[in-house]
């Protein structure tokens, strides 16, 4: 009985731990005229009219590629195999070099894979959402069809 007991509060633990691990505190964001602040999978990120939209490119250091989002502000490096990957947090920042599938994703033209240290990244929707492709000219391409 005790064993059980141990066991599901070993996955208690775990669980509320993994729900916690992204939630960062935000720091007080002040809002002016030309600042939309949007929330989004309990992160807040700031994003100026008429500077950043959707079809935008947008760096790779402000995109946790973990939650495929644009952050609007600089991420953690993690460096892997001679290349930059870029999470929100720690829990992010460790599932990179653990999880191949978080590395990578399907470019929307060509549906190939892309890792996503490389990739052309643009934002996808106005929640920060994001779209990796293998370069420039594959999003032009699958911009001017949609």
């Amino acid at each position: 009985m005790n064993i059980l007991k141990f066991k599901y509060s070993c996955l208690a633990f775990v669980t509320i731990t993994y729900l916690v691990a992204c939630n960062n505190t935000n720091e007080h964001l002040e809002k002016d005229s030309n600042t939309n602040i949007i929330t989004h999978n309990q992160h807040t990120l700031e994003l100026k009219d008429n500077v950043l939209k959707k079809g935008d490119h947008v760096p790779s250091n402000k995109v946790c590629m973990v939650n495929d989002e644009y952050m609007g502000k600089e991420q953690l490096e993690v460096p892997l195999d001679g290349k930059m990957y870029y999470g929100c947090c720690e829990m992010c920042k460790n599932r990179i070099p653990q999880d191949e599938k978080v590395r990578y994703s399907i470019d929307p033209l060509t549906h190939k894979k892309v890792d996503k240290a490389l990739a052309y990244i643009v934002l996808a929707s106005d929640d920060g959402q994001v779209y990796y492709f293998e370069n420039e000219s594959n999003y032009l391409k699958f911009n001017s069809k949609n």
